[in-house]
């Protein structure tokens, strides 16, 4: 349901041109100058539009943002929903990606630039995922002169080199390469956090 939400959601967007496209972004993307601006000492909550914490999830700048989330989507998501129930991981996604944006806007504080794209949620369920299996294995395929070798590795390993990523290019520049690195992080984290505070419900609900 959520992949379809993204697909459908940057399909539409295509249908527009590129000016609309952009209008239609920073009007549904969160917007940090916006977000974090002058309308909250104002009393004009509705100005602000925290709304575009849980719009901006469904909207993707281009192809390679959208495929990137949904292979990391379907990677660990299926894994994530089956251990936390549908409903918890709707919860999830919305909730530790909305926040994840809200973190993002805090660290791009002066940028007019919108934010948007699943990546603080699907970073959140990548955390969680990690959390509720941490010895899991991954497979990766290396090229290995004319051949192909296939190896498990331990996902800590990797998830852990991503994340390592994040924070390098997160100090070189919060927007280093045109990406909001400081989503990503904080979404890994509030998912690793959600999934260890979900757990006592978890094994209450293996009981029975």
């Amino acid at each position: 349901m959520i992949a379809a939400a993204c697909l459908v959601s940057f399909v539409a967007l295509a249908t527009f041109t590129p000016a609309e496209r952009l209008a239609m972004l920073t009007t549904w993307g969160v917007v940090p100058t916006i977000l974090l601006g002058p309308a909250w000492a104002a009393g004009d909550v509705l100005a602000a539009r925290p709304a575009t914490l849980l719009t901006s999830l469904l909207l993707h700048a281009d192809w390679l943002h959208l495929f990137g989330n949904l292979l990391f989507l379907l990677i660990f998501g299926f894994a994530a929903e089956r251990a936390l129930g549908s409903r918890r991981f709707l919860l999830l996604f919305v909730a530790c990606g909305a926040c994840a944006n809200l973190a993002g806007a805090w660290a791009l504080s002066g940028a007019a630039a919108p934010i948007v794209g699943a990546s603080g949620a699907v970073s959140a369920i990548v955390g969680a995922w990690l959390a509720l299996f941490p010895r899991a294995h991954l497979g990766l395929v290396l090229p290995l002169g004319l051949y192909l070798e296939f190896v498990r590795v331990p996902a800590s390993l990797l998830i852990g080199f991503w994340a390592l990523l994040q924070v390098i290019f997160s100090l070189i520049d919060p927007a280093f390469g045109a990406v909001a690195w400081s989503v990503h992080l904080a979404g890994f984290a509030l998912g690793a956090l959600f999934a260890l505070l979900s757990r006592p419900a978890l094994a209450r609900r293996q009981r029975t």
